[in-house]
Formats: C-alpha cells, structure tokens, sequence
C-alpha cells in the first residue's frame, strides 16, 4: 500500500507543500526539492527582488524551477541537455509558471546567454557533471551580474578518497562516474582557486544521506518508471551499505567578484 505520507520532512515545510505523487513521477536522482530548500537560505534567494533573473542549470524536468518561480518570484531559465523543452513546458503550464519560467535545450559549455545576464545562478545534482573542470567556474560566472551567487548542491564523499580505489564496502556499487563526488573542503579550494568567485559557503548536509536513502526506498516502491525504480534500488542498497560514512551533499555558494 502507498504511503507518501513519509517524505513530509521537518527540516523542508516549503517542500512539503507539493504534491509527493508529483516530485517522484519527476524525479531524476535524489529528491531535489529538499536540497534546492536546504541551499536557498545560504543562496539569499528570499533577498531577490520580484522578477530578479535565475538560471536553473541542468534543471531535469523542471521541479526546481517550479519552486523557484513559486517560492521567490523570480524568472527562471530552465536549462537541461536530456530533458527537451516542449517536455518541460507541458509540466511548467500544468503548474501554473508557463510565465515564469523558460524552457531551453543547453549544454553547460555552450551557454546561449550574455554576460552579466542573471542574478543568481542554481544548480542541484547536476553541477558535478560539468563543473569539476578547473576553467569551467569562470566561463559560468560571467553570466552572473556583479555581486551575483551561484550556489550549487551535489552528491559528495565526507573527505576525499585516497587512491585509485574506492572504500572496500563501496565497491560493490561504484562506478566510474562516481569519481566527480568531491568533498566540502575540495570544492572550496576548487572555487577559491578559480578566483572567479568569493566562496561564501562549501559545507556537509549532516544526515543527508538518510535523506537521500528514505527517498531511494520511496522510489524504488512508487517510480511509474521502471528504469527509475531499479536506480533508485540500487542507491538505496548503496546507502544502506555505507551507513553516512562516506557519501552525502555538499552545499556551495560563491558571489561573482
């Protein structure tokens, strides 16, 4: 028997106010609501003047953007490279912010925008995919008004990982690709270092990985996709195993010099 009354989560009240039914049927990895909720104070979204400019990069199927335009009145660029605009634009009428929010095709290295086009830029568990490249955080910001935050949330490892080996009781489930899992501290000083932003914020979500395992069991049971219900067994076994050892989020926010 169904029981979404289990992603109603003390720590996201602004979350909670959508449908659950709605967030798994969209979703495409961990649940992004929560960690778009969990970056937004350190992001000073709640500061945006209505209408401020936000580009929602590797936006998926556009929940994030939903909740932007909702939540802080902004307008937003849906940026994705999998998921096609007129797919994005059905699910952006059908909550209400066609008016809000603008659909695109983009990859992250070839941005169609001009400088000092947004306000702030958001990415949620998507940024590790583009952004560990060392000249990568430059290109990105200069689309950033000056003074403007990018702020980001992506699946990372507590401390970083010595070797060419993963920890013993990851093996079982480690991919290559898991490799871009940075620490707190790596992403600090790979921000810093690019010297195109003040880092403001590079920090653990502590018990995120609970999180993210209570939401991969409810996906794994509710996914309409199979395809997404097999990942999202395959995290929660994952997760079970490493017990917040090793895996969880890392939040990072730098203001554009």
């Amino acid at each position: 028997m169904s029981d979404l009354t289990r992603l109603t989560h003390p720590r996201h009240p602004r979350s909670n106010a959508y449908d659950a039914r709605w967030t798994v049927e969209n979703q495409m990895g961990p649940h992004a609501l929560w960690l778009l909720e969990w970056l937004a104070p350190a992001l000073g979204l709640d500061t945006l003047p209505p209408g401020a400019r936000v580009l929602d990069l590797g936006c998926g199927r556009a929940m994030t953007s939903v909740f932007l335009a909702r939540e802080y009145d902004v307008q937003v660029t849906a940026a994705d490279l999998w998921i096609k605009p007129g797919d994005n634009a059905g699910r952006l009428a059908e909550a209400g912010v066609a008016d809000r929010v603008l659909p695109v095709l983009a990859e992250a290295h070839d941005l169609p925008f001009g400088e000092g086009t947004f306000d702030a830029v958001v990415s949620i568990d998507a940024y590790q995919y583009f952004g560990t490249d060392d000249l990568y955080l430059p290109t990105l910001t200069r689309l950033l008004k000056p003074g403007g935050r990018i702020g980001v949330v992506v699946p990372s490892v507590r401390e970083e990982i010595d070797g060419t080996e993963p920890p013993e009781h990851l093996r079982p489930f480690w991919e290559p690709a898991f490799w871009c899992f940075h620490s707190p501290a790596w992403w600090r000083r790979h921000w810093t270092r690019s010297g195109a932003v003040e880092v403001e914020a590079a920090d653990w979500l502590d018990d995120g990985w609970r999180d993210w395992l209570l939401w991969s069991e409810v996906c794994a049971e509710e996914s309409p996709s199979e395809f997404m219900a097999g990942m999202a067994r395959e995290s929660a076994e994952m997760l079970r195993a490493d017990q917040g050892a090793v895996l969880g989020f890392t939040r990072v926010v730098g203001r554009r010099i």
